[in-house]
């Protein structure tokens, strides 16, 4: 089912992309010439008498069949799935099992996708893991109210489940999926994180030992216990590109052969906004998890948005300081402090008055800070301070004490950076 290219126009961001995907002009399709793909083969919502469960281990058994195949999760962090699933499941219960689609990633729409489109494959995943780990109860943690009517219409199409399952919707967030936060909030506390330790596999939902997976990686454990390969996942693709949307791409394939980009892309938002900023290097280094760990980037969440020759690195750094410095927790000094301090000092690099003192101070907060907040959004803004600084050095240069014309006619905040969206309207 490979689609007819498209041109688009020349910068599409995540509201523009989630606008064509909520009117069915999104494409969501796998990569041509690709592998028959795992969870993205249609584009509207399967019904239970649709839905094919495939055959395969089950028990305990699944969770070193998952070890051996080597599926990592999907959610950000690229943990080893099964060894939080025998992390879980060594522990005296009760166990909860959540699956996270919270999404608060600004840049991808890959699990509000299966949520809405793919429920059953979700919570066939779902209930394969909680069988494994013994589980009392699960949860669906979301905030799309589109995904969370698409869940309940599911369960009631079920009729019935082993283990009890509940759909707990929040509001959306960037802190909101982290893993404290869902087990705060599924607490009835706010949504937001707490210290660490204990992990939530230790002390989580109710005290108890709580493993909590994102939707995309339970939307493969089907395939997983049937003996498929897990070499691809979902990208969400926007930027200066002719195609946004999301896409099932095999691992390991280099960056130049997923993207049609408008133009010569002058660098790269990877991994969301969490793994920050590369330039064209990019193109040729392979999608993946440990290919890009090396490159001192990341996978994320699978979204990558596309800098063309319109847009600025520096005011894409800007952008997207900004956003944690609108969207951070507000709990720990150093995240407040910390992302208020590199926001103000990417303003002036874009506008031209930064100083070489400030800039010095940039470098030495990207590297000291990280670590010290409750959850990740801090080591966030770090990277894309860092990332900046280390792939864009003679941009950087440029922009001392000199206005750019480009991060000028982008503005502030450019919607490289939106704020949290509200609900997208259904078609």
């Amino acid at each position: 089912m490979t689609a007819e290219p498209v041109t688009l126009a020349p910068r599409v961001t995540l509201a523009d992309a989630a606008s064509r995907w909520n009117s069915g002009a999104l494409s969501l399709v796998p990569l041509a010439g690709a592998a028959a793909p795992l969870v993205l083969d249609r584009d509207t919502r399967e019904t239970l008498a649709e839905y094919a469960r495939p055959n395969g281990v089950s028990g305990r058994d699944l969770i070193d069949v998952v070890e051996a195949a080597g599926l990592r999760g999907c959610g950000g962090a690229g943990f080893p799935t099964g060894v939080k699933m025998r992390a879980v499941a060594d522990r005296e219960g009760p166990r909860t099992l959540v699956a996270n689609g919270d999404e608060g990633e600004p840049l991808a729409v890959k699990d509000r996708y299966l949520l809405r489109i793919r429920p059953h494959l979700v919570l066939d995943g779902l209930l394969r893991v909680a069988e494994a780990v013994a589980a009392d109860r699960a949860v669906v943690y979301l905030s799309d109210a589109v995904a969370a009517d698409s869940v309940r219409k599911a369960l009631d199409e079920l009729g019935g489940t082993p283990v009890p399952i509940d759909v707990v919707q929040v509001p959306r967030t960037y802190v909101g999926g982290e893993e404290s936060s869902v087990v705060r909030a599924i607490d009835g506390g706010p949504a937001l994180p707490t210290d660490k330790p204990p992990r939530p596999f230790e002390s989580g939902v109710g005290g108890g030992p709580t493993l909590v997976l994102n939707v995309e990686t339970l939307a493969r454990i089907p395939a997983v216990a049937a003996g498929a390969e897990t070499d691809s996942v979902l990208l969400t693709l926007t930027g200066s590109v002719a195609r946004p949307g999301l896409y099932e791409v095999p691992l390991g394939r280099p960056i130049r052969e997923l993207v049609e980009p408008v133009g010569e892309p002058v660098g790269f938002l990877m991994g969301g906004y969490f793994a920050g900023l590369l330039g064209p290097r990019a193109l040729d280094i392979p999608f993946g998890f440990t290919e890009l760990g090396a490159e001192g980037s990341g996978l994320g969440c699978g979204a990558v948005f596309v800098l063309g020759p319109g847009d600025c690195p520096v005011a894409a750094a800007a952008d997207v300081m900004a956003y944690f410095d609108r969207e951070n927790a507000r709990q720990c000094g150093p995240c407040i402090r910390g992302t208020a301090a590199m926001a103000e000092a990417l303003r002036e690099l874009a506008d031209g008055t930064a100083s070489d003192a400030r800039l010095e101070k940039l470098r030495s907060w990207s590297a000291s800070l990280r670590g010290r907040g409750a959850c990740a959004t801090l080591d966030g803004a770090c990277n894309v301070a860092a990332t900046l600084l280390r792939e864009f050095p003679d941009l950087v240069a440029e922009h001392r004490a000199v206005p750019c014309p480009r991060c000028a006619a982008l503005g502030p905040t450019e919607r490289t950076a939106p704020d949290i969206d509200p609900e997208p309207e259904e078609s």
